[in-house]
């Protein structure tokens, strides 16, 4: 029976993927989870942070911090955040579909980009892309250290302190739930209000010792704590949507399996039947 064999080996193999894909899918899980906490315990200090550059933006403050100064955009830099590795669904590839869709909205104006990129993704994505790649920082693990992060993209914040790029961009994956994953583009440099700063109302912080000095610590943990807070929440994405796509296709391999053994049922009881005819036609010729 070669068919039957044949159905037999196909269902072997679907079982052995299955196996695979479910236990990925249990460790995706529990890295999602430790990830998790890691992104909850940096959030309050993130957006904390934020709230107070976003004052001091808008403020007029006994001291301006180059990384405040607003010129006309003549060229971006995107920090682009995306993972390592995939099997993780359509994470990666709708965050570079919206970052390609405002790099070309802005070239149609006459702006030109630099791209710094964390993940590998990005890396693989940008080398048949093309574009002016001037950074580049892979394997960073599930915990990475800020100053790993910093260090291996600080070109581009040198590149904005020295007038050669008039806006600094961040894009990575927001983590809104388990099943829901969106590319959020926002501005890092030059630090700008928040939306949330009453028009009008100019007021500034008591600086103790010297303004110069807090508001250069400040900016750089700032500066820190966004970056940190975008690899985190991708990660958390990244763990998130590998859950979901071994989900999936572990479910795929249960369906395979049905009708596979529908099929080699099916088979099996045809060549019974053959042979029972065979054997009751070899009969009656006797």
């Amino acid at each position: 029976m070669p068919a039957t064999k044949e159905v037999k080996k196909k269902i072997n193999s679907v079982q052995s993927t299955k196996k695979i894909t479910s236990a990925m899918e249990l460790v995706a899980a529990s890295k999602m989870r430790r990830t998790q906490t890691l992104m909850r315990a940096s959030r309050p200090y993130a957006e904390k942070i934020r709230e107070v550059i976003g004052h001091l933006a808008g403020a007029s403050p006994e001291y301006r911090n180059d990384y405040m100064q607003v010129r006309e955009v003549k060229r971006i830099g995107y920090l682009v955040v995306t993972t390592d590795r995939g099997l993780c669904g359509g994470l990666n590839v709708n965050l570079l579909r919206a970052l390609v869709r405002d790099m070309q909205g802005r070239h149609e104006r006459g702006v030109e980009s630099d791209l710094a990129l964390i993940g590998n993704k990005a890396v693989s994505f940008f080398r048949s892309f093309g574009g002016n790649v001037v950074a580049a920082f892979t394997h960073f693990g599930e915990k990475p250290a800020i100053k790993d992060l910093i260090g291996g993209i600080g070109i581009m914040f040198k590149a904005f302190a020295e007038g050669r790029i008039d806006q600094l961009m961040i894009i990575s994956n927001e983590y809104v739930s388990t099943m829901v994953q969106r590319p959020v583009l926002r501005q890092l440099l030059p630090l700008k209000a928040e939306d949330t700063e009453v028009t009008g109302r100019r007021w500034d912080y008591l600086y103790e010792p010297e303004a110069r000095d807090l508001v250069e610590g400040l900016v750089q943990r700032f500066i820190e704590s966004q970056v940190y807070e975008a690899v985190i929440q991708n990660i958390a994405c990244e763990q998130a949507a590998k859950m979901i796509a071994m989900k999936n296709a572990t479910q795929n391999a249960e369906d395979m399996i049905e009708e596979l053994t529908l099929l080699y049922n099916n088979a099996r009881q045809a060549a019974i039947t053959r042979e029972i005819a065979e054997i009751v036609g070899g009969a009656d010729a006797v």
